[in-house]
């Protein structure tokens, strides 16, 4: 069979959740909450830390803004579209389209890693060097780190999207997924080979156990640090300070050390799609709640913004 590539002009079918059109509904209103709700308490942070003077000059919230930010933007480049599949007769993605959906999906999700490593060091220079925090991590340390994080994931899914991108497609173009990700496309692809799924899984795995072994060496220190406190009242404070970034790190890396750290012939595509919803759309919800929850400098700081709000709309 001659390889037809069709990529510059052709289309994807994403074949989602195959179901009645009552479901899908179901599924279309289900989703649109979780978006609403995502961008709503992910815009309340950045809002928040952004106009409260105290926040903003304070590096844990700077991370955090970022961070909410990134969230906005990484259930944006996946839901808008699965929201349209729900309720349309023809589930397709242009080529181009699917191409830079993989590239922000991965540039997004990098540089969420990047971000995790970030928050895990300051959390160590709090916890263990607390006399010289101030000093170690000035704001200008902290908006370079967090400059840097946004430069290395868009760079880093570049060596995704480069092989995405030299891909061929002989037959039927229908992605068992919820939206184009690589290993969807490697599997409907006509010339997948072994250099293409170790290019694929060498970036995979050095990019999160990178990572993951740059957080896992703060918290290292940092469990050492509040082993050596004194009293239990002490330690549980200390602790208490990381509980929540700790929260989102094994949640996220779970899940994607799950997907994206195995081999490609090993892929469960029913089971990926549960997944896949798992850290592109439920995550990004959870993880300003976990932030925020129980953060009682954010309480008051929202409180007041809230009151001026009150006070604007009664005038």
């Amino acid at each position: 069979m001659k390889s037809i590539n069709q990529s510059e002009d052709g289309i994807f079918i994403l074949l989602g959740f195959p179901s009645s059109r009552q479901v899908q509904l179901f599924f279309f209103g289900t989703f649109l909450a979780f978006y609403l709700l995502t961008i709503t308490a992910n815009m309340l942070i950045v809002n928040t830390v952004t106009l409260d003077h105290n926040l903003r000059k304070m590096p844990m919230y700077i991370f955090l803004s970022h961070f909410s930010f990134l969230e906005i933007w990484y259930i944006t480049c996946t839901v808008p579209k699965m929201l349209v599949d729900f309720i349309a007769d023809n589930n397709t993605i242009s080529y181009n389209g699917c191409i830079a959906q993989v590239y922000f999906f991965y540039a997004l999700g990098f540089t969420e890693l990047f971000f995790l490593s970030v928050m895990a060091y300051d959390r160590y220079l709090a916890i263990c060097h607390p006399l010289r925090y101030t000093t170690l991590m000035t704001i200008n340390l902290c908006q370079q780190m967090a400059l840097w994080s946004w430069i290395c994931g868009f760079l880093s899914s570049l060596l995704l999207v480069i092989p995405s991108s030299r891909l061929l497609f002989c037959g039927p173009r229908i992605i068992n997924h919820i939206f184009c990700d690589f290993i969807p496309l490697l599997n409907i692809s006509c010339n997948q080979t072994v250099a293409t799924d170790v290019i694929f899984y060498a970036c995979a795995w050095i990019i999160i156990l990178y990572s993951l072994l740059l957080t896992s060496i703060s918290y290292v220190q940092i469990m050492r640090a509040v082993y050596c406190l004194p009293s239990q009242l002490g330690r549980s404070k200390a602790f208490s300070t990381c509980v929540s970034h700790l929260t989102v790190v094994l949640t996220f890396y779970g899940t994607i050390i799950f997907m994206y750290m195995r081999p490609s012939t090993k892929c469960m595509l029913n089971l990926d799609k549960v997944v896949s919803i798992f850290y592109a759309v439920v995550i990004p919800l959870l993880n300003p709640l976990v932030y925020t929850l129980r953060n009682r400098d954010f309480h008051v700081a929202m409180r007041k913004k809230l009151s001026c709000i009150a006070i604007i709309v009664c005038k």
